[in-house]
C-alpha cells in the first residue's frame, strides 16, 4: 500500500517544504477556519488603535454619554477574544490531522525492511522521527497561517499611519530594514540549531533504545555505569544546542526592546510636532504609538518563526524517514505451480560492498534446499531476495515463471512463508502469535489449523501446561529464546504458501527438538518448497541439495554428502568454532559432520544414536524419543512417532 506522502518525499527539490503543505491541507475545513479567525483577528488587531483614539478625543472633547470609539473597542475587544479561542480550537485539530497523516505516512516504511544490512538510521533514531519531529511538523497550519499574516500588521500600520499623517509613516519606515535584517538572521541561526537539536535527540534515543534492549547483557557483564555514561555522551551537545536556541530568542529579544523604542521615540517625535501644528490629535497621537508598537513588534514574529524553524526541521526528518526504500508491487496474479525458484545474474550490495555477486539458482519445487558458507557469505540476505524481503541491484527472481517485482502484495505474501532466527511475536495471545502466519487474528483462523502448527513446532506440549494455554496473554508468558524460535516456527507452519524459507530458525533448539522439527521440514512440508539457512551439518545432510555460497557467489550445488567428501573447504564451514564438527560437543562426530556413537560423555544421546545423521535406536534414557527409529531417520513407534506421522496428514 502507497504512503499518503511517499510520492512527494522522493520529488526533487524542497521536499520539507512540500510536506509542510501536505500537511497544512490536511486540516481541511478546520485550516480554512485558522485563515478566517486569524484574517479576523488581525483586522481587530489593526483597527482597534483607531477606535482607541477616537474614544480619547471623545473623552477629550467633554463628550456626554458613551462614544462611538468606546463601543467599537469593547466590540473589537470581545471580537478578538472569540477569534482567538476558535483559532487554538482549530489549531489543534489541524495539528492532530496533520501529525496522524505524518506518523501513518512513516509507519509503513519504518516497519518494512526493504534492503540489506541494518537501516541507515538506529531504532531509537526512527522513533524519535515518528514521535517528535512528526509532532513538530504536524502542527505548523497554524504557525504557517500567523507567519503568512504576520506581514499584514506592519502593512496595516504604515498605512494606518499614513492616513493620521504621511510624515509618521516616512519615519517609521526609515526603521523597517533593521526589522528585515534582524528577522533574518534569526531565522537563519534558529533553523540551524534546530535541525541539529533534533537530529541529537535522535541519536540519543537509539543509544537509550540499544541499552534497554541490552539490558540483560548490560547487567551480566556489570558495565551498566559504562552504558550510562554511553547513553548520556550525547547530553552536552543537546545542552549546547538548546542553549543557542535560547541564546538566539533571548538576542532576538533584547534588540527587539531596543529597536522597538527607538521607533517609538522618532514617531512620536514627529508626531509631537504634528500636534503641535495642530495636524493631528491626541488620540491620534496615541493611535500611531500603537500602530509603531504593533507594525515593529517582532517578539510574536520571532517566536513564530522559531516555531517555523522547528517545523521545518521536523520535516526534513521526516522525509528522511519517508525516503527510506520501499517495495513495489505489481498486478500480476501467481499463477499456480509448485513452488520452482528461480535467481538469474542476482547482484547485491550493501554499504559499498558487493555482497551477492551474479547468484544463479534453480531451486525445484518442492525440494528442500540448504544455503551454506561461511559468516558474511550472504546466506540470510540470498535469502530475503528469494521471498522478496529485499529487491536485487541487478538480476530478477521468478517463482513458477513469474518475477517477483510483477506479483501483487497478496499473492506475494500468500505464497511466501518465512520462520527467522530471532522471530518477534505479534498478537494478544500465543495463539494470536502462531495464527498470525495465516495474515490473520487468531478469532478469524479455525483453532485446529494453529493447534496443527504449534504440533509440527513442537511447542504444543508448552502451550497446554499454561493455564489459559493458547488464550495465554503474550505479555504473560514466559518464554524462553527456544520457546519463542518455535512459535515463529509454528507462525511459518500456519502458513499455506508455496514457499518456505527458514533463515537459521532452529538455531536455539536443542538437538533432539532441532531433529523432530526436521521430521517435519523432510515429511510433513515435502509438498513445499523449501530453503533452509543452515549452520548444522545435520541440517545441511537432511535436506535434498545443498547451496555453497563463497564471496557472495555459488561456488557449488549438491549433496551434503558429496560436498563433504570432495571439498576440505567445505568442511571447515562447519568447524569455524575450533573443530568441534556440528557444535555438539566435539565427541563422536563423525567425519562428515554429523553425529554417531556416544556423543556426550553424560550418556544423554547413547547406544549407536545416529545412524548417517539420522537417529537410531534408544535415543534418549528418558524416553522421549525411543524403541525403533526407522531406518529413514522418521520417528515410528512410540509417543513421538506417531504425533509426527499425524503432522503429515494434517499440515495444511
Amino acid at each position: 500500500m502507497r504512503q499518503p506522502l511517499e510520492s512527494v518525499a522522493r520529488l526533487p527539490g524542497r521536499a520539507a517544504d512540500r510536506i509542510l503543505l501536505c500537511t497544512t491541507r490536511e486540516g481541511g475545513a478546520w485550516t480554512a477556519v485558522l485563515v478566517i479567525t486569524a484574517l479576523f483577528s488581525t483586522a481587530a488587531q489593526i483597527l482597534f488603535p483607531a477606535f482607541l483614539g477616537k474614544a480619547l478625543d471623545s473623552a477629550l472633547d467633554r463628550g456626554t454619554g458613551v462614544s462611538g470609539g468606546v463601543i467599537g473597542c469593547l466590540v473589537i475587544v470581545v471580537a478578538m477574544a472569540a477569534a482567538d479561542a476558535l483559532f487554538e480550537l482549530a489549531a489543534g485539530v489541524s495539528a492532530a490531522r496533520g501529525t496522524a497523516l505524518l506518523r501513518r505516512s512513516m509507519l509503513g516504511p519504518l516497519v518494512s525492511w526493504t534492503g540489506p544490512g541494518t537501516p541507515r538510521a538506529g531504532a531509537g533514531d526512527l522513533v524519535s522521527r515518528l514521535v517528535g519531529a512528526a509532532a513538530e511538523a504536524g502542527g505548523v497550519a497554524a504557525v504557517l497561517v500567523r507567519a503568512a499574516l504576520s506581514v499584514v500588521p506592519a502593512a496595516g500600520s504604515v498605512v494606518a499611519l499614513w492616513l493620521i499623517d504621511p510624515w509618521l509613516a516616512g519615519t517609521f519606515l526609515l526603521g523597517l530594514p533593521a526589522v528585515v535584517l534582524l528577522l533574518r538572521a534569526f531565522t537563519r541561526r534558529i533553523s540551524d540549531v534546530s535541525t541539529r537539536y533534533q537530529e541529537t535527540q535522535g541519536r540519543l534515543a537509539s543509544a537509550l533504545l540499544e541499552a534497554l534492549s541490552g539490558r540483560r547483557t548490560i547487567a551480566a557483564a556489570g558495565t551498566a555505569d559504562a552504558e550510562v555514561r554511553r547513553v548520556l555522551r550525547e547530553l552536552p551537545e543537546l545542552n549546547r544546542l538548546g542553549h543557542g536556541m535560547w541564546q538566539a530568542q533571548t538576542q532576538a529579544a533584547g534588540r527587539t526592546a531596543l529597536l522597538t523604542p527607538l521607533l517609538e521615540i522618532a514617531v512620536l517625535s514627529v508626531a509631537g510636532f504634528a500636534l503641535a501644528d495642530g495636524r493631528i490629535t491626541v488620540g491620534e497621537m496615541l493611535a500611531a504609538a500603537q500602530y509603531v508598537a504593533i507594525g515593529s513588534g517582532l517578539g510574536m514574529t520571532t517566536m513564530l518563526l522559531g516555531r517555523l524553524a522547528r517545523a521545518r526541521a521536523g520535516a526534513e526528518r521526516v522525509r528522511g524517514a519517508l525516503a527510506q526504500p520501499v517495495l513495489e508491487y505489481g498486478a500480476h496474479r501467481l499463477p499456480p505451480g509448485p513452488g520452482h525458484l528461480e535467481l538469474r545474474d542476482v547482484r547485491v550490495s550493501a554499504g559499498g560492498e558487493r555482497v551477492l555477486d551474479g547468484v544463479d539458482l534453480t531451486v525445484p519445487g518442492g525440494t528442500c534446499m540448504a544455503l551454506v558458507g561461511a559468516s558474511g557469505s550472504g546466506k540470510s540476505l540470498l535469502a530475503a531476495v528469494a521471498g522478496r524481503l529485499a529487491d536485487p541491484d541487478a538480476g530478477d527472481v521468478a517463482l513458477d515463471g513469474t518475477p517477483l517485482r510483477r506479483l501483487t502484495h497478496h499473492d506475494l505474501r500468500s505464497a511466501v512463508g518465512y520462520a527467522f532466527e530471532r522471530p518477534v511475536l505479534f498478537g494478544e495471545t500465543l495463539g494470536d502469535a502462531v495464527a498470525r502466519g495465516t495474515g490473520r487474528a487468531a478469532g478469524h483462523v479455525p483453532a485446529e489449523r494453529i493447534v496443527r502448527a504449534a504440533r509440527a513446532a513442537d511447542v504444543d506440549g508448552f502451550v497446554r501446561r499454561l493455564p489459559a494455554e493458547y488464550r495465554t496473554p503474550l505479555a504473560e508468558a514466559s518464554l524462553s529464546g527456544g520457546e519463542v524460535q518455535r512459535i515463529g516456527l509454528a507462525r511459518a507452519f500456519a502458513h499455506s504458501g508455496r514457499l518456505l524459507i527458514l533463515d537459521d530458525a532452529t538455531s536455539s533448539l536443542d538437538t533432539v527438538t532441532e531433529h523432530r522439527i526436521s521430521q517435519v521440514l523432510t515429511g510433513a512440508l515435502r509438498g513445499r518448497t523449501r530453503i533452509i539457512v543452515a549452520h548444522r551439518a545435520a541440517t545441511a545432510a537432511r535436506a535434498d541439495g545443498v547451496v555453497w555460497l563463497d564471496g557472495g557467489r555459488v561456488r557449488r550445488v549438491g549433496p551434503h554428502h558429496e560436498l563433504w567428501r570432495s571439498e576440505p573447504e567445505y568442511r571447515r564451514v562447519f568447524r569455524g568454532d575450533g573443530g568441534r564438527g556440528d557444535g555438539v560437543g566435539g565427541y563422536g562426530v563423525r567425519g562428515d559432520g554429523v553425529l554417531r556413537d556416544g556423543v556426550r560423555g553424560d550418556g544423554t544421546l547413547r547406544g549407536e544414536a545416529l545412524r548417517d545423521g539420522v537417529l537410531r535406536d534408544g535415543v534418549l534414557r528418558d524416553g522421549v524419543l525411543r524403541d525403533e527409529v526407522r531406518g529413514d531417520g522418521a520417528l515410528r513407534h512410540g509417543a513421538a512417532g506417531r504425533q509426527f506421522e499425524a503432522f503429515g496428514k494434517e499440515l495444511p
